[in-house]
């Protein structure tokens, strides 16, 4: 089957037509090699090219197949359209084209009587239309001689001014309905705007003309207006402007509409109405946003693993996770997946990994605080009644990134305040629910926004003050704290780079010793993160660059010695474990917001009249956890109750200045009471944690992986933890695991059992 290239033709089924001889030179195609009885395929292109320059991305994919009935002695080919075809696998070889085709059936959604009808009116009105002109009638005989709709448009089409891609439009439609409205729309518009050209007519009373006549005229309105803006660009009006981006943005039926409403009030109230700056800025804002949704891209997983190792060190978990939602959208091709929630100390690197996570991703990177926000309207934005209105933190992220799919993250989302100015926190519940979040409305917008696309990472250090509504919504990664070793390598792979970096320091005139790096880990910080190491390496290089500018040495290395001049004294005393060997004090462990820590709990008794006394600052519920430790230990050792009878019993946790609160010293309570009451001393390289029950059982408690650290620094040998506490030991690095013996325990007995104090 010879395919025919066509460029601004229109080729519809049931249409008898001549092609002539130019046609078939102007592509190559030699007219005498054509036979009679033989099938065509009519492609059209899209452009207007030589044979030589033609792909097979220039051919539109619906094409029609014609028959050939005659070939005169000119070369003009008389043909018959048979049907529309889909076009696959064109190939082009030198000045040859073939292709696949299948047959491409019509929706019947239009009698052959109502078909009729149209194209009876359609021949009317241009009899009508071309009687005024010296050739009308020849043209009266040519149109009166066409037998249809199709044929009409066909043979038309060389004569109507409109571009290839309305032509293809109507062969592409197939409803026949709607191929009959668009013929008739091009058609009146021809009509209407050869009247307006001509000025031959005055416009028409009846209603549908009309609005052709509308339309016709602005589409010359419009054309005129492009080339005077093309020729004075800096003389475009503000109305202008926005007709142009609004047209152009691919807003929402809802936003379009609402947009449009917008610009029409701010051609009416003028530029000297004090209105007119806030509608301006409402139409600048919503045109400035990305409204075309992007389709989802293939993930180089192998690139995301090594941007997120390059970036962060350790971290394994949290990297699995994160490639494992990476995954699942390369996949599903999807642009976002579960809304994600980092929680861990400060400084571990949860903000951060978001941007690592954007670079993986190649897309762009929005950070929104919400540390301290109290208003409502800071996530959904201010009504546009009120003076100053603005959109909120989520839509004004979104306009800065200028994209409808960027990493967005939320960042300290257990900070937001909940007070008389509004709950914040319930306002987030749409923007984190994926089954909502499609349709997100902003009140200064007041129009639907789709956030779907936006991959949401949301950072937190406590669970505690997160609403459960809104936590619900998200999946929780908890952040462990680093390892001694692991700050090690962090600060040689990433901080001391970066702090030569920001203070000019060459790597060859600087040289900071491992056992200074060490050094500053152990007796500069206390933290589970990695900030407060980053500050102590900044300190170190701004004395090292005063030493440089001064010209006092031009090559330095730090070590432990001179450690010291460059950053001052230790300024961390963590505790350690005690040497003495007193009855009724136990090592306990703690979690803090800045990572684990070692307590202990001091007993003792004296004289009195059976009061307890409970001192060290600690909340309700570690009060709670000692009267069920006296409890406990009364009913394991019942001469306690006659002991306390004559004596007054003290807890007591040191550094008294600290709040001190929590489940978790149970074990450590019941330890010490026994160790009082029998007068067994217990090794101060012993440490626990765990909840107890009344029931003598010892309860999961959290934080695991910073107190077994904090065990290992203070000099803890062994440690006791719930027995269902043992997944959690996956958590905890390897070189922690290695210093203790770690004894898992499910009741308090088998505690004071191995201690020998039962």
């Amino acid at each position: 089957m010879i395919t025919i290239p066509a460029y601004n033709m229109l080729f519809l089924p049931d249409v008898t037509f001549y092609l002539k001889m130019e046609f078939f030179e102007k592509y190559n195609i030699d007219y005498k090699n054509i036979k009679i009885g033989e099938e065509v395929l009519l492609t059209t292109i899209k452009d207007d090219k030589s044979i030589v320059d033609l792909t097979p991305e220039d051919f539109n994919p619906i094409g029609v197949v014609a028959g050939i009935i005659n070939v005169d002695n000119e070369g003009n080919v008389q043909l018959t359209t048979k049907g529309r075809v889909d076009v696959t696998n064109i190939e082009i070889d030198g000045e040859k084209v073939t292709a696949d085709v299948k047959e491409r059936k019509d929706i019947e959604d239009i009698t052959e009587a109502e078909v009729k009808d149209k194209f009876i009116k359609l021949r009317k009105a241009l009899i009508k239309f071309i009687q005024g002109f010296q050739w009308g009638i020849w043209g009266r005989n040519y149109i009166l001689h066409m037998k249809s709709i199709y044929e009409m448009a066909c043979s038309l089409g060389s004569y109507i001014d409109f571009d290839s891609e309305d032509r293809y439009a109507i062969v592409a439609t197939d409803s026949k309905k709607k191929r009959c409205e668009l013929i008739e729309k091009v058609i009146y518009e021809f009509i209407e705007m050869s009247k307006v050209n001509a000025e031959a007519e005055s416009a028409q009373q009846e209603d549908h003309e009309q609005l052709y006549r509308e339309s016709a005229i602005k589409k010359q309105i419009e054309i005129l207006q492009n080339e005077l803006d093309e020729m004075h660009p800096e003389n475009v009006s503000d109305v202008r402007k926005f007709e142009k981006l609004i047209a152009e943005s691919g807003m929402n039926k809802v936003a379009k509409k609402e947009a449009e409403k917008v610009l029409n009030r701010m051609k009416q109230e003028g530029k000297d109405s004090h209105e007119y700056g806030m509608l301006y800025d409402y139409l600048d804002f919503v045109t400035t946003l990305s409204w075309k949704p992007k389709e989802g891209e293939d993930i180089d997983l192998k690139n995301a693993e090594n941007i997120l190792d390059e970036d962060h060190y350790g971290l394994k978990k949290v990297k699995e996770r994160i490639i494992q939602q990476l995954a699942v959208m390369s996949l599903t091709k999807k642009q976002s997946g579960s809304i994600l929630l980092f929680v861990g100390a400060p400084g571990t690197g949860k903000t951060s990994i978001g941007q690592s996570i954007a670079r993986a991703l190649g897309r762009k990177y929005v950070r929104i605080s919400l540390g301290g926000i109290r208003d409502e309207a800071e996530i959904r934005g201010h009504r546009r009644t009120y003076v100053g209105a603005m959109p909120g933190r989520i839509m004004e992220g979104m306009k800065q990134s200028g994209v409808s799919n960027p990493v967005m993250v939320l960042d300290e989302v257990d900070k937001l305040v909940k007070d008389y100015g509004g709950d914040p926190a319930s306002a987030l519940l749409e923007v984190l629910d994926p089954e909502q979040n499609g349709t997100f409305t902003d009140h200064y917008m007041n129009v639907p926004y789709d956030l779907s696309d936006v991959l949401f990472v949301c950072t937190a250090n406590t669970l505690d003050t997160i609403p459960e509504p809104l936590l619900n919504r998200m999946e929780v990664i908890q952040f462990p704290g680093y390892s001694a070793l692991e700050k090690f390598y962090i600060a040689k792979k990433h901080l001391i780079p970066k702090a030569l970096k920001n203070t000019g320091i060459k790597s060859s005139t600087l040289k900071i010793s491992d056992a200074a790096i060490r050094r500053i880990i152990s007796d500069y910080t206390m933290e589970s993160g990695v900030r407060g190491l980053k500050k102590e390496i900044d300190i170190l290089c701004r004395g090292v660059a005063v030493d440089l500018v001064k010209g006092e040495a031009t090559k330095i290395s730090v070590g432990e010695k001179n450690l010291v001049k460059y950053i001052g004294r230790k300024k961390t005393f963590h505790d350690v474990v005690k040497k003495d060997k007193v009855p009724g004090i136990v090592t306990g462990l703690a979690w803090t917001a800045a990572g684990g820590e070692i307590l202990f709990v001091e007993t003792k008794l004296m004289k009195g009249s059976g009061d307890i006394i409970i001192t060290g600052q600690l909340g309700d519920v570690m009060k709670e956890s000692a009267k069920i430790a006296l409890t406990m230990i009364k009913s394991m050792y019942p001469e306690v109750t006659d002991i306390l009878k004559e004596n007054d019993l003290h807890i007591h946790v040191p550094e008294g200045a600290v709040p001190k609160d929590g489940p978790s010293a149970g074990i450590t309570l019941i330890t010490a009471l026994a160790s009082l009451f029998t007068g067994k001393y217990v090794d101060s390289t012993v440490a626990m944690t765990g909840e107890v029950s009344l029931r003598g059982g010892v309860m999961p408690i959290g934080g695991l992986p910073e107190k077994l650290m904090a065990a290992g620094r203070a000099g803890v040998k062994k440690v006791f933890i719930p027995k269902d506490n043992v997944e959690d030991l996956e958590d905890v690095a390897k070189e922690v695991k290695e210093k203790l013996e770690i004894v898992p325990v499910a009741k308090i007995k088998d505690v004071l059992k191995d201690l020998g104090l039962k």
